[in-house]
């Protein structure tokens, strides 16, 4: 008999939540909605309740056919007792989301990080699948990575592990929203991409892209492959410095942790291939010469499921993780 969950990617734009089997990771329904400008616990947790109501009435599942709801969230988490303790992009802190959506739903609910989740998603039906060391890299609002070895997800001493956006790049740069400064992903998440280009524009530099950004549109991974594709001075110059800078991060990774793959994804990875190409021959030839030849890259498989899917596993390993420590 199959098994459903609901996995749900909350991010700092959008929340994603998809009814899934977890025999074959087939996403059957999906719902998603803009996490918004006005962000704050309040708002967040309704907008969940809501996702998971309009995706109940959508599949016309009830809440006896659903094993668990599994949620990734762009922040530090306690894994074991479902609180987000802290998500800059999310204005929410100590949010204990677990006991709140078990109170409303009746359903067995876990919280892990954003980009683990999506990199457990890869690991058993993505790009990571045949691999057993690899490095999951996601640039978005902010950047986040997932260390999968052996068939598990590597969290280290404190659940951390791999926040590859705060490796400092510039020592005393540009101020980051965890509260240091100079790190990667001031320099190159798509959040900083746009407040560059932002930033010129209103200095005067002449660009395509605000063709593409009448009545009030926010700058989008497609709008600035459509820059980049007008050969934009301003988009293409603004691009290629956060690509040098996020391979200055990938080089890094190759160098200490040596994995087998890298797989990139994201909504500019996917968009702009010019930009994941670029990136990764750049990773290619700053990183020490042995382990930058056997490393392999790819993209994410799974688009913007990854996450969703891989979100419906924290069951599985909240179960195995107790099982090893009785």
């Amino acid at each position: 008999m199959p098994n459903y969950a609901i996995g749900i990617d909350l991010g700092g734009t959008k929340i994603l939540t998809g009814l899934v089997n977890k025999g074959n990771g087939e996403v059957l329904y999906s719902i998603k909605q803009k996490t918004g400008s006005e962000k704050d616990a309040e708002t967040i947790i309704e907008k969940l309740k809501l996702s998971i109501k309009e995706l109940l009435e959508t599949s016309h599942f009830d809440v006896s056919q659903i094993d668990s709801i599994g949620i990734g969230a762009p922040g530090q988490v306690d894994r074991e007792k479902g609180i987000l303790i802290s998500a800059p992009n999310l204005n929410c802190a100590n949010l204990n989301i677990k006991a709140i959506l078990e109170r409303e739903f009746y359903i067995p609910t876990y919280l892990g990080n954003d980009v683990g989740i999506a990199t457990l998603g890869e690991m058993k039906f993505g790009a990571g699948v045949g691999f057993n060391n690899f490095v999951c890299i996601f640039v978005g609002t902010g950047i986040g990575s997932g260390i999968a070895e052996n068939g598990k997800i590597r969290y280290g001493a404190t659940g951390t592990a791999g926040e590859i956006g705060h490796i400092i790049v510039d020592a005393g740069g540009r101020p980051c929203g965890c509260g240091g400064n100079g790190c990667l992903e001031a320099y190159a998440s798509r959040t900083a991409i746009e407040a560059r280009i932002m930033g010129a524009l209103k200095k005067g530099r002449p660009s395509v892209i605000t063709e593409f950004m009448r009545d009030g549109k926010a700058i989008s991974s497609k709008m600035i492959r459509k820059a980049l594709e007008h050969k934009d001075e301003l988009v293409t110059q603004v691009l290629f410095e956060a690509s040098d800078y996020l391979s200055n991060g990938i080089a890094t990774i190759i160098n200490f942790y040596n994995p087998e793959l890298i797989v990139l994804g994201g909504g500019l990875i996917d968009a702009v291939d010019e930009f994941y190409q670029r990136t990764i021959e750049k990773a290619k030839t700053k990183a020490l010469p042995i382990p930058a030849k056997k490393t392999e890259f790819k993209k994410a498989q799974l688009g913007d499921f990854s996450g969703v899917i891989g979100a419906c596993f924290l069951e599985d390993l909240s179960k195995s993780l107790k099982k090893s420590l009785a």
